[in-house]
């Protein structure tokens, strides 16, 4: 049957051309977005997936910065803790030095006083944004310092881990309470006889910093009226003063290497976080590509099939010659 009221043809010929160019307008959002999934009508499963992971990266990403921040922090106490525990062995071999006999202990004190004020400079100059974990002049009690280490997602919701140090433990010197600092602290200093018993017992701080609550017993220092017993206890002093900042600066380290190995662990979170998204939501340009080419193609042939479905019409017209 053919009719001019309806042309069946053209109406399958333009549905089929509305399919091409619905296809082609997808296609081309694709490309010029660049991605597969760009709304939840697209893929609702995929869209939702996508839109939080993107979210917990970029918490990640704050996470990553607090981690920047607390290296620089770490590294720089770390650093003045390092520099200090040089200047500690160097006193400790003047005191050495200043037990030979006929050595002038008071040109050696000179130097003594210019080695503690430089402990005191490189103290007070181990800050960073603010905070000091050498130096407190707080008359609160140097404590835990907790720094932001991770973003976690569970199923019951999402948490933040931090990581802690007791910066009690790296204190040098304290201007409120001189027993909280390691270097202004009273310590025992022992001389030993020759089966390797302690003979005698001396107790001393390095730093009079002028604390509100004093250390107990004598600063280390020489004049010419020490006694070579006297030496031999500071030295002794000095040597416990030494390792115990040996072992906060292997504290210190520790908690370092721990936030750098963190640090590339949230890198390597990101990056695979960033690529798991990637295969979800991303458009593969090549096959978009080669799809709008081929719809290009059908749309050119679906107009022309449109354009023979409407002239079929004309034929009609020779009927009535």
């Amino acid at each position: 049957m053919t009719s001019i009221v309806t042309n069946s043809s053209a109406i399958n010929a333009l549905s089929t051309l509305r399919s091409i160019s619905s296809s082609m307008e997808s296609t081309q959002a694709h490309i010029s977005s660049g991605l597969k999934v760009g709304s939840a009508k697209d893929n609702a499963a995929y869209w939702s997936i996508g839109t939080t992971m993107k979210s917990d990266e970029k918490a990640l990403s704050a996470v990553q910065d607090a981690l920047g921040l607390a290296s620089a922090k770490t590294d720089t106490a770390y650093s003045g803790l390092k520099a200090t525990i040089d200047i500690v062995s160097t006193i400790k071999a003047k005191l050495t030095a200043a037990r030979e006999p006929g050595a002038d202990k008071d040109k050696i004190n000179k130097e003594l006083v210019e080695l503690k004020n430089q402990i005191s400079s490189t103290a007070q100059s181990s800050s960073f944004s603010g905070e000091n974990w050498l130096y407190n002049t707080s008359s609160t009690a140097p404590g835990a310092k907790t720094m932001v280490g991770s973003f976690t997602r569970t199923a019951s919701g999402v948490s933040i881990g931090t990581i802690s140090y007791d910066t009690s433990n790296s204190v040098l010197i304290d201007t409120n309470n001189a027993t909280r600092g390691a270097l202004t602290k009273s310590v025992n200093g022992y001389t030993y006889n020759a089966n390797g018993t302690a003979a005698s017992t001396g107790t001393y701080f390095l730093i009079n910093a002028s604390s509100t609550t004093s250390a107990t017993g004598s600063v280390v220092e020489l004049t010419s009226a020490t006694t070579n017993e006297q030496v031999e206890q500071m030295v002794s002093a000095v040597d416990t003063m030494l390792k115990g900042l040996t072992d906060s600066a292997a504290n210190l380290g520790a908690a370092g290497s721990r936030i750098d190995l963190q640090n590339d662990f949230v890198k390597d979170l990101r990056d695979t976080i960033t690529k798991g998204v990637g295969r979800l939501v991303d458009a593969d340009m090549n096959e978009e590509s080669t799809r709008l080419k081929a719809l290009q193609t059908q749309q050119q042939l679906g107009i022309q099939a449109l354009s023979i479905a409407n002239s079929s019409s004309d034929s009609v017209l020779s009927l009535f010659r």
